[in-house]
């Protein structure tokens, strides 16, 4: 299978690379492009009966000159579309083109393999069928399904004890949350700190990723929590939060790109 991927961020592109070696070291990576311009110029030269034509594209949505999504308006594509992004917002969108499906970054190994099993289960189901590997047959189904994931219902208080009583605190009113000592805290803005009964796993799957970001394994922020953000060492950033909290907060490196697009949303 011929691969193609669209991504700016080099460091995403070896890790894509070695995640689809690893997944399945069968697969061909036929080209590597980092731009809107770029890929329509690349695709130009591939129609679909070329035999170097990309099977499968895994398509970042937020390139250096826009969104992916203007490269369809440029040129034909072929190809199915597998769109990769930090934001789920997108995924609607994506799933109007040649998309059988998007993922979330950081790309998690287990979240590769079932898109290309989708790919490969939809292309074997054509075959057999004697027609062309057609994605857009089964865009009204993909999207009914994605339109569930996009209703979740993220949560919007937390009840913790103060005392001898408990408060509902609303999510907009909290800060950041952090772990230490295996416990979970969160801080509001006013400065008030609660112990949370959640793990920062449990939590972070709980909220709205356009309003949290696990900036590391023990922390999550708010935009509005972050007061500086300091380039640090071994290519990390260092932030200063309000309310401040004693202790040094780092963007780890594989998040520091992901946690830039997220800031200047």
């Amino acid at each position: 299978m011929n691969i193609l991927i669209v991504e700016d961020e080099e460091l995403a592109v070896r890790k894509l690379q070695k995640l689809l070696t690893e997944v399945d070291p069968s697969l061909t990576i036929v080209g590597v492009t980092n731009s809107i311009e770029d890929t329509v110029a690349w695709l130009g030269e591939y129609d679909s009966t070329h035999p170097s034509k990309p099977d499968l594209i895994f398509m970042d949505i937020e390139l250096a000159d826009g969104q992916s999504f203007e490269i369809f308006d440029q040129v034909e594509v072929y190809s199915t579309v597998i769109f990769t992004t930090s934001y789920d917002e997108y995924a609607l969108q994506a799933f109007k083109v040649n998309s059988i499906d998007y993922l979330l970054k950081p790309i998690q190994k287990e979240d590769l393999q079932r898109s290309l099993k989708k790919f490969q289960d939809l292309k074997t189901s054509m075959t057999q069928a004697g027609t062309e590997t057609n994605v857009t047959l089964n865009v009204d189904k993909l999207l009914r399904e994605l339109q569930l994931q996009s209703a979740k219902d993220y949560r919007k208080r937390f009840l913790v004890r103060q005392g001898q009583r408990y408060l509902s605190i609303e999510t907009n009113e909290i800060a950041y949350f952090f772990t230490d000592e295996r416990y979970s805290f969160f801080v509001t803005h006013t400065n008030q700190k609660f112990l949370v009964d959640y793990t920062l796993d449990e939590i972070s799957q709980s909220l709205d990723p356009a309003h949290f970001f696990r900036i590391n394994r023990a922390m999550l922020v708010t935009h509005k929590s972050v007061d500086q953000i300091q380039p640090y060492f071994g290519n990390r950033l260092s932030l200063v939060l309000k309310p401040i909290l004693d202790k040094e907060i780092l963007v780890s490196r594989e998040k520091v790109q992901d946690f830039k697009k997220w800031m200047g949303k």
